[in-house]
């Protein structure tokens, strides 16, 4: 490598550093990785309780660590649809299962299939057209339509390929939810490529047999433009690539930013729906496939980029880029007009052609500016440091927010019980079902299982008590130590839940101690609150937050000691908390329910954020032990925290326990002002309208008489 130019060599040792700084480093990506793939095991043991073998994969760029804070990437998510078997032979027929003949012949597209619908009771073939999903072809076959994966009507979803794409709203980025069907082996035009074999000897022979064991998928998407499109299935090797993808050095993960970036700024904003990251990826393999593996490295990264634009500019000119397992499948085949095709020419040619300085141009994470700017070098650390802190707090809160949307789920589902005993059954046999899915794995399904299992004990310990309270007024000891199980899933959520059972009980000074242990664990500079049952802004994370995320070795862990999420009580849990809160549960009224979306149905439940939470059971708690000073000091607490916090989910809960506070201190004009507060937050399904009402029907009600 003694040849490169010192110029090349220069440009590529700085454009390292620059994308470094920028969080696109060993440290950075393997942190990105390992939370996404614990966020994948959540989403797949949640999925699995309710649709037996469903399961959850995240693909794309933030599982595999290739995005930024300016790429600010999708979420990629793959649901495979439960109850369905792909199967290439007669003799993999398997009774009672969806079976589903997978044909390739000379009518279907390369790297495309039909699915033929067998019979579930004996290997034959399927008579009957059921529905507007099934489709009886010329030669007597009944055929899968892959329209069974089209968005349903008005749930904010759009079709873009074979995903249901979401555009990003506020505290969202923007998703894309593929449906798949599992295929257990590769098709006989995948395992083709075991054998074959590049100039780099990359990937390896073992590294192909362990893609070709991942299995595949079939997606419901057809060749554009083929007479077959509404029949025909894509064949998706997406997991065998996520693998690749995790072997690639950190100069090839660099590349493949690059690429992205210069997508984003050169192509994308003049030619929209053209070129994907995915060609992008798929040009990089085959790059890295034809060269030795010692080429790529931050001394060479220039010229590996130029190299894989030059790729990529003869695939656009020759309208062919093949898939990278399955060659026969050209991922550019009729992708662009004549107009489309000579702009992204030109755009690559004008790159290639620079030499490296087009890369100025580009204003994602301001990496045109850093390359041309050099910094002091304790200033270069300290910004480094810096952005690192804020990508690895933003990674901590997002697997935060996982957890939160898989609570989230179950509650739901379980809120949707009117029967409080078979409510307490079912949350029964989910935590046994948890718990039996905890002994059979190891490692991150484990520690998944060990997650959702406390929040199940949790709310089952819960509901017990709100059976006992009704019943006897006090609560047995198998409902303390089931909710005990559940008190470190984070700073504040469990203890929250226990100290509200013991005050519903009346034992106020055990209510007091367990209140003072929350406060006193609850770091105002650290912890973040975190929320995902709707969409709202949300700033970034405290410094102290970010800096401990960032530090940390294992950051699955800090979830328990420096995130505080929302506290919620399904309608079954009624009796454990207070009946200023219990108002929450019924905050729609008939004229409201209109102005809810599918995303609303938290709304049936008493969700309201830890930390205002905490200091209106201290004020509660104080009140009943007389302490009057102490519970001014909580009132005052309520009304600073909904003030300064910014990340709050739930102020208008807030500012209604703040209001109902003051009703009890006989400020009236002041609660009054709380309820209108909370109504300019959330106009609609706001329990403050039920407060006005109530607190001037309380008002008036003197004069009118």
């Amino acid at each position: 490598m003694s040849d490169i130019p010192d110029y090349t060599r220069n440009v590529s040792l700085r454009l390292s550093k620059v994308l470094d700084e920028i969080g696109v480093n060993e440290r950075m990506v393997i942190k990105r990785r390992r939370l996404q793939l614990m966020n994948e095991t959540l989403h797949t043991i949640t999925t699995q309780l309710s649709q037996g073998d469903a399961n959850v994969y995240h693909l794309g760029s933030r599982v595999e660590g290739t995005t930024t804070l300016g790429l600010n990437s999708d979420i990629d998510f793959l649901f495979t649809l439960p109850g369905y078997k792909v199967i290439e032979d007669w003799n993999e027929w398997e009774p009672d299962r969806g079976n589903l003949l997978m044909i390739q012949d000379d009518t279907v597209s390369p790297g495309y299939c039909l699915l033929q619908i067998l019979r579930n009771d004996a290997p034959l073939s399927e008579d009957n057209v059921y529905d507007q999903y099934s489709y009886r072809d010329r030669i007597g076959r009944v055929l899968l339509k892959n329209s069974i994966n089209n968005p349903a009507a008005g749930d904010g979803r759009v079709r873009h390929g074979p995903a249901k794409s979401r555009k990003a709203r506020l505290g969202f980025v923007s998703q894309d939810i593929v449906l798949a069907i599992t295929c257990q082996q590769w098709p006989l035009q995948a395992r083709r490529w075991i054998y074959q074999h590049g100039e780099g000897q990359w990937p390896t022979y073992d590294m192909k047999q362990y893609c070709k064991d991942t299995g595949c998928f079939v997606v419901g998407v057809g060749s554009k433009g083929s007479v077959n499109e509404e029949l025909e299935w894509r064949i998706s090797t997406s997991l065998a690539e996520r693998y690749l993808m995790f072997n690639l050095n950190i100069t090839q993960i660099r590349c493949y930013v690059l690429m992205k970036m210069i997508l984003k700024t050169f192509i994308t904003t003049q030619c929209p729906d053209s070129i994907s990251s995915y060609m992008c990826k798929t040009v990089m393999f085959h790059c890295i496939s034809s060269t030795n593996n010692n080429t790529w490295n931050e001394k060479t990264l220039l010229i590996c980029l130029n190299y894989c634009l030059i790729v990529l500019y003869n695939c656009v000119l020759n309208d062919n880029c093949p898939h990278f397992i399955i060659p026969e499948n050209n991922l550019m085949a009729r992708r662009f007009t004549p107009v489309t095709k000579q702009v992204i020419v030109d755009r690559l040619r004008y790159i290639i052609n620079s030499n490296g300085s087009a890369l100025l141009e580009i204003e994602c994470d301001q990496l045109g500016n850093r390359i041309k700017y050099t910094f002091l070098r304790f200033v270069e650390i300290a910004l480094e440091i810096e952005r690192s802190c804020v990508i690895s707090g933003q990674v901590v809160k997002y697997t935060a927010n996982v957890v939160n949307k898989c609570c989230m789920a179950i509650l739901i589902k379980m809120n949707r019980i009117n029967n409080t005993r078979l409510l307490f059954q079912t949350l029964r046999k989910y935590l046994i079902l948890m718990k039996v899915t905890h002994n059979m794995n190891q490692g991150q399904t484990k520690e998944a299982c060990r997650t959702m299992a406390k929040f199940l004990s949790l709310h089952l310990g819960s509901t017990l008590a709100s059976i006992n309270i009704q019943r006897e007024g006090v609560v047995c000891r198998e409902s303390t130590d089931l909710v005990s199980l559940g008190l470190n899933i984070d700073v504040a959520y469990g203890k929250l839940k226990l100290a509200s059972i013991f005050y519903c009980t009346g034992d106020f000074e055990r209510t007091e101690l367990i209140l003072k242990n929350i406060e006193e664990k609850y770091d105002l500079n650290v912890v973040e609150p975190t929320c995902h049952c709707y969409a709202f802004e949300n700033s970034g994370g405290k410094r102290a937050f970010n800096k401990l995320c960032y530090e940390a070795d294992y950051e699955y862990i800090l979830l328990q000691s420096i995130t505080a999420s929302c506290v919620r009580f399904l309608r079954g849990e009624i009796n454990c908390c207070p009946q200023e809160f219990q108002h929450e549960m019924f905050r729609s009224s008939q004229q409201d329910l209109p102005y809810r979306s599918e995303d609303d149905e938290w709304m049936d439940m008493a969700f309201v954020d830890s930390l205002p939470y905490l200091y209106f059971l201290q004020y509660k708690t104080y009140s009943n032990l007389r302490r009057h000073q102490d519970k001014q000091t909580a009132i005052f607490n309520i009304a600073k925290c909904i003030v300064k916090e910014p990340n709050f989910g739930h102020k208008e809960t807030a500012l209604n326990l703040l209001g109902q506070c003051m009703e009890q201190e006989n400020k009236l004009y002041a609660a009054l002002e709380c309820y209108l507060l909370s109504l300019k937050i959330r106009d609609k399904n706001n329990a403050a309208k039920l407060h006005i009402c109530r607190q001037l029907s309380s008002m008036l009600g003197p004069s009118l008489h």
